[in-house]
């Protein structure tokens, strides 16, 4: 078969398969749940119900007792539990102990965003001569796959038959769904190293040409803790250049450099030391300096009060830097903390938003008979 990585390198199949089964909307507690070993690493519960399915949360466990709950619903990372420098367990990134918190519509938190990432500028775009119209529900733009995106799908799961703890998720979206052509067989699969790398493989086959830009929304913030905000937190972007934006949050279509802006984080700069600057705060796409289209290093995170240090490592040619501007106090997190503006961060590895209609922007178009395939890596890692 003819395999077609929008700007990025085919690595290997993924398994696929699986289960799921119906019934009317609630929720329930993760903590309060009889949990069922699947395989060794690998526990699952069950999580409620929702759009007439039964949702599970899957838990994966490390050598280390590090874990990541997943739920099938919205393929969200709900948790992502491990010791500090002074050995204290907590959660990384934001979440719900419960099926409820996610229903009430939180801004993503953890979910797997689909058919395409981020926004297309005036909800539309035009492929092969025939223009499609999205739903606009981000202004007068799309965002994140439309009203109802792969975030507010249950997915099916398997768990792979290998030594790592790994959990697939399999969805297929069909040809119309939000506007998009084509029926889209979509396979993610999630797995955690013992040396805390959380691995996640994007798979999908298309029976008509389609954009496509799946990615992971998760909120990172190492402390922890949601009352610290991540301004202090020091990050460094391996992009020499980024996608300027509208008022609107659209790409203009321009490439700039970043040297000399509040944008240049080729050297570990701490997050709010320029924030002031960026009108509404830091939402922009970078654009990754990559030598060839491999797994690489594409940004590190790091944090003094835990000690804990965030590696990104991306075969996609952008990382949306999103520092939680439009976090309003709203939500609170699993911890029954309230989650404010920048409380958390967001790392998305992605295509350049509104690639649709951004024609020098690399292609993300997949066509029948190809396979889109990408890879990213979060790497975990605690000094002193």
């Amino acid at each position: 078969m003819k395999r077609l990585v929008c700007y990025t390198a085919f690595l290997f199949a993924l398994t696929v398969n699986i289960s799921s089964c119906g019934g009317n909307s609630s929720n329930n507690s993760s903590t309060n749940m009889d949990s069922t070993t699947v395989k060794k690493g690998t526990t699952k519960i069950s999580w409620g119900q929702t759009n007439g399915k039964d949702v599970f949360l899957y838990t994966l466990t490390n050598a280390k007792g590090n874990q990541v709950k997943i739920s099938t619903y919205g393929g969200i990372v709900t948790h992502w539990i491990s010791p500090d420098k002074n050995g204290n367990k907590n959660s990384i990134v934001l979440g719900f102990d419960s099926l409820s918190g996610y229903l009430a519509k939180p801004p993503y938190f953890g979910a797997l965003v689909g058919r395409y990432g981020n926004r297309i500028g005036d909800a539309q775009f035009t492929l092969d001569g025939k223009t499609y119209k999205l739903a606009a529900n981000n202004g007068k733009n799309s965002l994140h796959g439309g009203l109802k995106g792969f975030d507010k799908q249950v997915w099916d799961a398997s768990v792979a038959n290998d030594s790592t703890p790994a959990l697939t998720l399999n969805y297929v979206s069909k040809d119309g769904e939000e506007g998009f052509p084509g029926t889209l067989k979509v396979t993610v699969q999630y797995s955690l190293s013992d040396d805390d790398e959380l691995k996640i493989e994007y798979s999908a086959v298309t029976d008509k040409a389609t954009p496509i830009n799946l990615t992971n929304h998760s909120y990172f913030n190492l402390t922890g803790d949601v009352s610290n905000t991540i301004l202090n937190h020091t990050l460094t972007i391996h992009a020499a250049n980024y996608t300027p934006v509208d008022t609107s949050l659209i790409t203009t279509g321009e490439i700039k450099a970043v040297k000399g802006t509040p944008f240049d984080f080729t050297v570990p700069e701490k997050i709010g030391a320029r924030i002031g600057q960026v009108t509404g705060g830091y939402d922009h796409n970078f654009v990754l300096d990559r030598k060839d289209s491999s797994l690489q290093q594409a940004a590190v995170l790091t944090d003094s009060i835990s000690g804990r240090t965030l590696e990104v490592f991306t075969t996609e040619p952008g990382l949306q830097f999103y520092t939680g501007n439009f976090l309003d106090g709203k939500f609170t997190n699993h911890d029954g903390k309230v989650i404010n503006q920048h409380a958390a961060l967001c790392m998305e590895t992605q295509h350049f938003p509104d690639s649709p209609n951004k024609p020098k922007f690399p292609s993300c178009i997949l066509k029948p008979g190809a396979t889109y395939h990408t890879v990213t890596v979060y790497k975990l890692s605690v000094g002193k």
